[in-house]
């Protein structure tokens, strides 16, 4: 068993230009083997040649695969906040409805689009963090920020809660829409759409 990642996955952080280039071939590089051979063939090896990197660079960033796989799961929560941020940032202020919309029709754009991302998600998908350390807190925590600033609120203890068990069920449900339907089953989306705006009305509203 592969031991699991620390709270970075990261051996070292890129400082110049060039590192983080290569840092972002290896990662683009691995979301695309993902696709094509499933986590338990993908190899560190695989991934050094498909980003036509040394697999000395691979290591000088990862220990292992899950921790190459759990930087993925960060970075695609990283632009799934900043799709969001932008196009929340362009709404009109206290629209929680329209805001609930952008925060799921984003994740159903990458879930659709984003190589990897099927696989990897935020790391909910396959044991990529340690125990500690929940992918659905993670995104929860973002999120209510994201709703905090938008909504001219306090991110309170109600407010993280109330979001932490919308992520927990809509996490659930999307699952079972895309695997009754590779692009997602329009009635689950829609059922789900309809639960998210009931259930935070009385959190948001």
């Amino acid at each position: 068993m592969e031991p699991v990642p620390p709270a970075n996955p990261l051996r070292r952080t890129p400082v110049q230009q060039r590192s983080a280039d290569r840092l972002a071939r290896i990662l683009d590089a691995c979301a695309e083997l993902l696709d094509e051979t499933g986590y338990d063939d993908l190899s560190t090896r695989a991934v050094a040649a498909r980003a036509e990197v040394p697999i000395g660079s691979v290591y000088r960033f990862f220990d292992n695969k899950r921790a190459m796989a759990d930087a993925l799961a960060r970075r695609n929560l990283d632009s799934y906040a900043a799709r969001i941020g932008h196009r929340i940032a362009a709404a009109p202020a206290g629209d929680w409805r329209g805001a609930i919309d952008v925060i799921l029709d984003e994740y159903i754009d990458m879930k659709r689009s984003s190589p990897g991302f099927a696989l990897i998600d935020f790391g909910m998908q396959i044991p990529v963090g340690g125990p500690a350390v929940d992918p659905n807190h993670r995104v929860a925590d973002r999120l209510t920020d994201l709703f905090a600033g938008h909504l001219g609120r306090t991110p309170d203890e109600a407010l993280r809660r109330s979001v932490l068990v919308a992520v927990e069920a809509t996490d659930a449900l999307l699952q079972l829409a895309f695997r009754s339907d590779p692009s997602g089953d329009p009635g689950i989306i829609t059922e789900t759409r309809e639960l998210l705006r009931a259930y935070l009305a009385r959190t948001l509203q």
